[in-house]
Parts: C-alpha cells; structure tokens; sequence
C-alpha cells in the first residue's frame, strides 16, 4: 500500500503512469490471437475435408476431365468465400461487442480529475466511483458513501452487496461477494452511492483476469461429426479405389482390351470418388451457422450447432439468463397480516389499501435510482398513484444503511404542510428496531418476512414517521417510526422460459440451474421456470465431495445454488465424465471456465462478458433464453438432414457404380463413361448439399429423446437402408437395359433408356430420403423450393441432351420414344412406391 500516503489526494503523476504501465502492461484481459481473414483462410484450407474436396478436382484435371474439374473447384471455392464470410463476420461483430463493453474510469492525477479508457488505469491510481459506474480495475476503498456494488457477473449474486472502508490494515487474501468489504473489483457496477478507491492489481492480475488466464488450460471439445465424416470418406475412397482396380484387372485380363478396361475402371472411379461428402458437410455446416444468425444468435463455430442438437444436459445460469435481472415487486403485506400480489386480480379498493406501502418504500428510495429494487419501488408507486404529485416534496436529508443498522431514511419537506415526512426502508430486522416493536410484533412479522422469503423474495421492511422540528437529528433512530409493511421483491423470469424450458424436457434435454443464489431462492425460481427440482446441492456439498460423489450429485440434482466459478467447472466436468453431452449458458466471467469446458457453450451477447463470449461457441445477442430452443432445434435438424443427404450419397453411387462395373464383367456395351458420371454429378451435389439442406424438420424432432453420445454419423442400419435402396435402382435399371438389348433394340438407344431411367431413379431416391418418418404423399407435397427449381432445371438440361443433336452424339444417345420413356417413368415411380412400402420395417432401426 505504498501509495496510499503519497496519493491520498493528488494521486499519480504522469511520469508514475508511464512508468507502471511499462512495468505491468495495460489493464485488459488477456485476449486470444485475433482471428484475422488470413488466418480463418488458412484455418479453412487445413480442413480435410475441404482439401479432399480440391483433390477430388484437382485428380478430374489429370483424368483430362476439364468440366468437372472446374466444377468441383468452383464448388469448393464457393464453399471457402461462405465460410470466411461467415467467420469473418463472426469476429467483426465480437470486436464491436467488446468494444461496446469496454468501461472508462474516472482517476484523479496530479490532483485533477480526468476520465480515460479503462485499459490506462494502472496500479495506486486513484478511481472515483459513483453509480452507473463499471470498476475498472481491482482496488481497495479508501472512502465510502453508502456504497452498494453489483458483482453478479463475478460470483452470480443478483443481489447488490454493501461496501465499506476497513478501520484496520485490509487482508491480502479475499474473494469478490459478502457484504462490508473494503474491496471492489474490475467489472463490477456501482449501484448506489459514491467512493474513492486506490487500485491495488490490474488486467491479469485482477479477479476477473485470472479467470481469463484459467481458460487457456482447457481445450475445447473436437467436432465429432467432422471426425466420423472424415473416416467414413476414407472408407468409402479406399472401397471405390479397389473396386475399381479390380475391375480393370479383371476386364483387361478377360478380354485383353486395357483401353477399353482403363476408361471403365476411370468411370468407376469416378462414380465412387465421394467428393459429396466434402461439400454436403461444408455447405450444411454454412448454411446453418446463416440460418441461425437470422434468429439473432451468433455461431462463432459452425461445427457447433450440430453438437447442441445433441445435448442431453443443459446448464444455465439464474441471473439474466433465466431471469431477467430487473427486479420487480411481487408481494405487498399489511401489519394487519393481509397481502397483495400485484400480478393478481384485486379489487381495486382492496389494492388502494396498500397504496401508502408502495409510496412509502419509494419515498424511502433514492429520488434517481439506478438500483434495481429501487427502480422497481418507484415504477411500482407511480403505476398506482392516485393524482399526488410527489414532486410536491422536496428531499431535506439521507441516512444512509449502516453495518450496525441496515436500514435507509429518507427525510422530505412538503411545500404544503410544516414538518416533514420520513420514510425508511431496509432489512425486517433493522425496521422492527426502528420501530420498537414488541415481541408480538416482531415475531408476526418474522413469520411474515419468513414466509415470503420461502417463495424466493427479497423482503424490504417500510416505516414511517412525522416529525415536527426544525432541525433534524443526527441519527435515523430518533424518529417515532410506525409500521407500515413488508415489500418482497422478485428478479422475474424471462418470458418465454417456461415455454422454452418445457420444450427442452420434451425433447429429453435436462435442464440444470447453477447459481451463487441461496437454496430457497433458487428452487423457487426453478419451479417458476418449470424445472424438476428434485435435490439441491449447494457449493459446500460441491467443496466436499470427491470425483465419485460429485459424478453421483450431477446425476440426479437439478439446481446448485450457493456455486462458487470453479465448482460450476467442477460440475460440468463430473457431468462430461458421466457420459453427458452438456450445454453451458451464461453471461458473466464467473461462467467462462465452464463455458469453455463444456461441449458447447452459449454466452450472452447483450449483458454479457466478452471473457464469456470468447469462451463460448454460440452468443445470444439478443439474450432471449427461448433461442436457444431455436438453436437446438436447427441443430437436430441439420444432423437428421445431413443423414439423409449421407443416405442419398450412399444409395446413389451403388447403381452408378453397379452400371460401370455391369459392362466390365459381362461383356455388355458401355452404358456410363466419363461425361455420363460428370453429367450425373452436377445432378447429386446440388441435390445433396442444397435440397436437403433446405428440408424442413422432422415432426418429431423436439419429441424424441437425444441421440446417444458415441452414435455415428453413418450408422450400420442407415448404411443397410442405403444399400437397398441402391440395389433396387440397380436391379431395376439392369433389368431394363438387359431386356431392351435382347430384343434388338440399338446400343445407342438402350444406353439412353438406361440413363434416363438411371436418372428418374435418382429423383425417385431424392423423394424417399427427404424424410424418415413422413407419409408417401408428403415426398410430393412436403414445401421446398431448392428441390423444384433443381428439379426444372435437371429436366431441362436433359432434355437438351436427349434432342440437340451436339449433345447427343457427345453422350453417344439414341432416340428416345414415348413409350421408351413411359417405362423409364414407371421405373421410378415403382422404386419410389416400394421403398415408401419397406421404409416403416426400418422406422425402428433409423431412429436418431
């Protein structure tokens, strides 16, 4: 404290500054390497995905197959621009939001008062603190005026606590919360009164900088889903590769025609080389991160929208995440043992009984709050102010909360009436010494007091008095109090939380409250929020247990209350052991340990920290509790759309393969060589990464339970259903252009009907998988724009394909008669109706 004496009033010369700001730094958090477009690019590049996808382009080019090269490139540079584009856009909106939150400080140096950035406060400045104010740094008071502190974002507690200067040397050791601490703390708000402070550490040295230092130990979860479509590419590239080995061997070494075997065995590899895969990931990862970001929520990673599809556990904060941290007056009660709950429907004679309780519990409030409760006090008095302008009273003098009193007194001069009026308000016990009730008295209102606290209230005791003379006395106790009530103040739900906290539990998703709030506080808010409050488990239980016994509390309790930062880490690391995949919300540097160690994290972007946000995956900028309803439902959607998508790939390569290999082995005319499977590609990857992307979510997508945590992407079931699909398309396709050559009809011709018929199949194959549970006629009638215009489009170029004579002798086509497409017609409308029919045996089998 060396700089106490010599700065008691001057404070620091700028010549101090420089030299402590060279020594310690700046005053901000540690904040991680900014993520520039170049480093997002090169980030993007290393994906293996993306760089299979420009393999795949860049191995067409060295077949000598120019079009489909550039087309695969171009898809993949396509994929790149909307990848950066939306990291890009990411980052800029996280800069503007830290920046928004950045605190100035009021310091004095050289003995005048200066407001600066709150990154220039160095060690021993001097702040000034009044309310509104935001602590910029880590300091111990020097003076103190009735002054309250909101530390919610650092310990979780709604409540302000009261601060006061040490009458003897401060400890060294102590921790942000407790009331009548000589200590503030960065990033805590001023809610009432005013104080000078010496600053005792800044940025990584403060509280809320060694959480941000805790964070750069723990890694973030890996994106399973990247990892399981990554080996599923490998699979499915290695089993193409020797497939189509084989069959040049066996062609070459059968009929002695390599050229021809070569050109095959090409095909065959291109049908199978699962270039798809890459760009339905890319694109659906993308495109959800765009479609999410419409509902207001920030994607920070893409990867991250599929993993909270599959949360099984979701941990929130109370404090302005189910709450919306404004407090509002939920009971009144009378001395007389009647009550008012304002939210009910009184009569209006009744509610005008308790009409001087609320004007007194304002009157006894500051005359500009900034104080949550006081504002609520006031809004609350003027709602059911009958016409008494209480401009009429002029403030004459303020007692102020002592430690030995907790109770304020506000005196006011009336320009009507001699004499003053005085109102005081403060914690029961305070007001019943003030009031000098008798043990009756006290002990109804104990009972009272006690009963509303039960319900989650904070109980404010009202008294007033009159008093006569002249000069006011020095202490608020001289006053003739009487009793007026007890007013219980409740911080409200949001809105929409019941509705979004019960869709979660339909949806098998647990919802855990972690909050530094009492026990009976937080199961009362619980209930209101709808959550199964079996067990409450506080943060001592929390300090005692070991690894086992912590992991045996997660599985069962749903609301922690009394949670210090660490333990909330504690929890959801126990819960990750137990086999949950858990989503973390929250919005203080309190959370961000626990933002960063869970599966996903969800911060909030308006009230938020931007320690909170850079932990997390996904920001709420608009802190609505029920987006992230929205968010889990886009994520389950996005996983069973990209199964379908996945099914499709599968299902489709089978006949394409099978057609490539069907000539090698029996001595049949060619039907697909290198243009027909370039052809049929621009058909599957728009198809797979834009019609299904844009399908529309199951019914039953919030109704099912989660899926498991170890199940894969491309499950064994889903690769049978795959399979069966495909070998019908093939079985029925190669029935087709075997029975049309034997009965003379030209290869030309019968390469035709084979591939349009190939490619009805395919539409047939698109309509099936668009949906596991939907009815037949909703493979029709189920809205999706992208699948009609692809649809147009894909007819139309195959039409020129069939009648423009260029394109046709580029195909090697023949005429295509009305009744040769009729039967290609029928082809497909006959595999869509058998699979509809076998696809309630597999219902069971695919189910997520």
């Amino acid at each position: 404290m060396s700089g106490t004496q010599r700065s008691g009033s001057a404070g620091l010369s700028e010549a101090e500054v420089r030299l402590r700001l060279a020594k310690d730094g700046h005053n901000e958090l540690p904040r991680p390497d900014r993520r520039t477009p170049m480093r997002i690019i090169l980030e993007v590049l290393r994906e293996p995905m993306l760089s299979l996808l420009l393999c795949g382009g860049l191995i067409y080019l060295l077949l000598g197959d120019l079009r489909e090269s550039l087309i695969l490139l171009a898809f993949g540079a396509i994929s790149i621009v909307i990848t950066i584009v939306q990291e890009t856009r990411t980052e800029r909106v996280l800069e503007a939001l830290r920046d928004l939150t950045s605190p100035r400080a009021l310091v004095i140096r050289d003995g005048e008062r200066r407001r600066i950035p709150g990154r220039e406060v160095v060690r021993d400045d001097l702040l000034v603190l009044a309310e509104g104010d935001r602590v910029a740094a880590d300091a111990v008071l020097l003076t103190a005026r009735d002054l309250h502190v909101d530390e919610s974002l650092l310990t979780g507690e709604s409540v302000p606590v009261r601060k006061q200067v040490a009458g003897s040397p401060a400890l060294a050791d102590h921790r942000p919360g407790g009331d009548d601490q000589p200590f503030v703390y960065s990033g805590a708000l001023v809610v009432r009164g005013e104080g000078l402070a010496q600053v005792e550490a800044t940025g990584p040295r403060s509280e809320i900088g060694k959480i941000g230092l805790s964070l750069r130990g723990l890694q973030a979860e890996p994106p399973r889903l990247q990892q399981q479509t990554a080996r599923l590419v490998r699979l499915c590239f290695v089993g193409g590769t020797a497939i189509s080995l084989a069959a040049v061997l066996l062609y070459g070494t059968l009929r002695g025609d390599w050229l021809q075997a070569l050109l095959g065995g090409i095909a065959i590899g291109m049908s199978m080389l699962p270039e798809e895969f890459a760009v339905v990931l890319t694109v659906f990862m993308a495109m959800g991160a765009w479609r999410i970001s419409k509902a207001r929520v920030l994607t920070r990673r893409a990867a991250a929208i599929e993993v909270l599809g599959s949360a099984t556990v979701l941990c929130t904060d109370k404090t302005g995440t189910l709450t919306q941290n404004q407090m509002s007056v939920a009971e009144l009660r009378l001395p007389n043992g009647m009550s008012l709950r304002p939210a009910s429907s009184e009569d209006a004679s009744v509610a005008d009984r308790f009409f001087e309780l609320a004007r007194c519990g304002a009157l006894a409030s500051s005359p500009e709050p900034f104080d949550p409760m006081e504002k609520a006090l006031h809004g609350f008095a003027r709602e059911r102010a009958s016409g008494e302008a209480e401009d009429q009273l002029t403030l004459a003098r303020t007692y102020g909360l002592r430690p030995e009193l907790l109770a304020m007194t506000q005196v006011w001069q009336s320009s009507h009436q001699r004499g003053f009026f005085v109102a005081a308000k403060g914690a029961p016990e305070a007001i019943a010494r003030l009031c000098r009730l008798d043990d009756a008295d006290h002990e109804a209102m104990r009972d009272a007091a006690g009963a509303m606290a039960k319900d989650g209230l904070r109980v404010l005791g009202v008294a007033a008095a009159a008093y006569g003379d002249e000069s006011l006395p020095s202490s608020q106790e001289t006053f003739s109090f009487r009793f007026v009530g007890l007013i219980g103040l409740a911080d409200p739900l949001r809105p929409h939380v019941p509705e979004a906290v019960g869709e979660c539990r339909s949806a098998g998703i647990r919802v855990v409250m972690i909050t530094g709030d009492y026990p009976a506080t937080a199961v009362a808010i619980a209930r209101q929020a709808g959550l199964d409050v079996r067990d409450v488990v506080t943060g001592e239980q929390i300090r005692r247990a070991t690894e086992p016994e912590l992991e045996q509390l997660v599985e069962t309790a749903n609301v922690f209350a009394r949670v210090l930062p660490e333990q909330k880490l504690r929890i959801v690391q126990a819960m990750k052991l137990a086999g949950e995949i858990v989503a973390m919300t929250g919005d203080g540097v309190n959370d961000a340990p626990s933002l960063k160690a869970a599966h996903i994290g969800i911060a909030m972007g308006g009230r938020g920290t931007d320690v909170a946000r850079e932990a997390s995956s996904i920001v709420l900028l608009d802190d609505d509790f029920g987006s992230i309803v929205s968010a889990i439902r886009l994520g389950r959607r996005i996983y069973d759309n990209l199964r379908k998508a996945m099914a499709f790939i599968f299902a489709v390569h089978v006949p394409i393969a099978g057609l490539a290999l069907l000539p090698l082995v029996f001595g049949l005319p060619l039907i697909l060589g290198p243009v027909h499977i370039a052809f049929l590609e621009l058909i599957i990857d728009p198809v797979c990464s834009l019609v299904f992307e844009a399908e529309r979510e199951e019914r039953d997508v919030m109704a099912r339970p989660p899926r498991r945590a170890d199940s894969e992407l491309f499950s064994w079931p889903l690769v049978g259903w795959s399979i069966l699909q495909g070998a019908l398309s093939f079985a029925l396709i190669a029935v087709i252009f075997v029975v049309v050559l034997r009965t003379g009809l030209p290869q030309d011709e019968a390469r035709t009907l084979a591939f349009v018929a190939l490619v009805v199949c395919i539409f047939a194959l698109v309509l099936v998988n668009r949906s596991f549970s939907a009815s037949f006629l909703s493979a029709f009638f189920r809205p999706n724009r992208a699948l009609f215009w692809i649809f147009l489009s894909i007819a139309a170029v195959l039409a020129v394909t069939l009648f423009w004579p260029a394109a046709s002798s580029l195909f090697r086509f023949g005429p295509l008669h009305l009744d040769d497409l009729m039967v290609t017609l029928g082809a497909g409308l006959l595999l869509l109706t058998a699979l509809e029919l076998l696809k309630p045996l597999w219902m069971r089998r695919l189910r997520f």
